[in-house]
């Protein structure tokens, strides 16, 4: 429903950043806005229609490192910070905010915690392993791990709001959590994971990425990689997400993580489990709109129909294919014998 007269020119010139903006002022609206979106990135309209945000973006994350160290907090600080009550709202109990894994249930928290034991039993963690968790969250992962695996983990994070809320809700457990760039990250490990920073590092510093595991992992340890992805590689992302949602996230393509580790890895299992990033999300956005009423006040009608969007148009991205999720187990020479994938 076309709501004002202006919307196609400002579309049309304006591309994706215009459409997201145009819907947050209320300019149009439709009945199942991730049902729209699906249908639009199934067509690739996207690629038909750019505009000069979209080559703006382009050309700065050619030329610039995007998510140098200091450019990598603006995310934390826009994003990950806006407060840990509203997140709690939309989230699992455990506070995961990665790709479910809903394989035989339909509870948003069941499916998170499958997705968490699934990353345990795919490292073949153990009680007494020492584990490193890069970009760690709200501690939903090092928590799990130390309280039924027996693990000892250290949590790494530049979220001061993740950070305070990992401490709090790790306490009395074997598990430390540390205000830092992943790049700062020095010791020794069993296992190493990484459950959603990989869509932040940027393409410039995959290879760093890689180093700073195979760094700090023990020979025979197990990487493990949880990240969104793209069928082809860009070194930028969706304008309009990329100014109101995660300021310099770029999204990974198979070749740019390959070539990444290369020389560093043995890669022993590629597990693409997208389509239930669709159901995830979904999940969030019910959740989220329940809960609106508590946050009106705080963040105006604006500000819900961005939250909206980006849910649900984010949805449509997975519906139709054109994102993924994967996770990724990598060994540091290889494993003796093979590897045994586990779904």
């Amino acid at each position: 429903k076309v709501k004002h007269p202006r919307f196609y020119a400002r579309v049309l010139s304006g591309g994706s950043l215009a459409l997201g903006e145009s819907y947050m002022d209320g300019w149009w609206d439709v009945e199942s806005l991730d049902e729209f979106c699906s249908r639009v990135y199934g067509a690739r309209i996207q690629e038909k229609v750019k505009s000069k945000d979209h080559l703006l973006n382009f050309i700065k994350a050619s030329i610039l490192n995007m998510q140098s160290r200091k450019r990598s907090r603006n995310v934390a600080e826009k994003h990950y910070d806006l407060g840990n009550d509203f997140y709690k709202d939309m989230l699992d109990k455990r506070m995961s905010y990665t790709c479910a894994y809903w394989k035989n249930t339909k509870d948003l928290d069941k499916a998170q915690e499958q997705k968490l034991d699934l990353v345990c039993r795919k490292i073949n963690l153990k009680k007494g392993d020492k584990v490193l968790d890069l970009g760690c969250g709200w501690g939903s992962f090092a928590k799990f791990a130390a309280e039924r695996y027996g693990c000892e983990v250290v949590a790494v994070n530049i979220s001061k709001e993740q950070v305070a809320y990992a401490r709090e809700t790790c306490k009395g457990l074997p598990v430390k959590v540390i205000l830092s760039d992943y790049r700062n990250t020095r010791g020794s490990f069993d296992k190493v994971v990484a459950i959603g920073l990989c869509e932040h590092t940027g393409y410039k510093n995959y290879r760093t990425f890689m180093k700073v595991a195979h760094r700090c992992l023990k020979k025979n340890g197990l990487f493990l990689v949880h990240t969104i992805g793209r069928n082809s590689p860009r070194p930028s992302i969706d304008p309009w997400i990329e100014k109101y949602i995660f300021p310099h996230a770029v999204l990974p393509s198979m070749r740019k993580l390959s070539e990444a580790a290369e020389g560093l890895f043995v890669v022993e299992d590629w597990h693409n489990f997208g389509s239930d990033y669709d159901k995830t999300l979904m999940a969030w956005f019910k959740n989220f709109d329940r809960n609106w009423p508590k946050y009106r006040q705080k963040y105006g009608d604006r500000f819900y129909r961005m939250w909206k969007y980006y849910l649900l148009a984010c949805a449509g991205t997975f519906r139709s294919r054109q994102n993924q999720l994967w996770q990724i187990v990598l060994s540091k020479g290889g494993i003796p014998g093979g590897y045994e994938s586990v779904r």
